[in-house]
């Protein structure tokens, strides 16, 4: 039995959001909410977020122990891009990438 939950399009670049979900994978709800709100990062606000609905999905639509789940898995995909430009000298224009992520938190209980 496993619980889900996604945040998609989230403008933050898929490096940025991996290495916070390093620092959470396989760990106890509870260390994993601890972690993310002591970290200084900025993927580390909308991923307290997704933890908590993902405990709520559990609780509610699965009937989960909030005391036994754990971060089974949790990843990362980028998503589109959005292309932007920006002038500089001499008439030429740079373009911008500004990346969006889809990242998926799955939470378990310990047997």
């Amino acid at each position: 039995m496993e619980a889900r939950a996604y945040l998609k399009y989230a403008r933050i670049s898929p490096r940025k959001v991996q290495i916070v979900l390093d620092l959470i994978r396989n760990k106890p709800v509870d260390l994993a909410a601890a972690i993310l709100k002591h970290t200084p990062k900025a993927a580390c606000e909308p991923l307290e977020k997704l933890l908590k609905s993902a405990v709520a999905n559990a609780e509610n639509n699965h009937n989960m122990d909030k005391n036994n789940l754990y971060v089974a898995e949790c990843f990362v995909t980028p998503g589109p891009t959005l292309k932007r430009m920006r002038p500089r000298a001499q008439g030429r224009a740079f373009t911008i990438l500004k990346r969006t992520s889809h990242v998926t938190i799955v939470l378990r209980e310990k047997e």
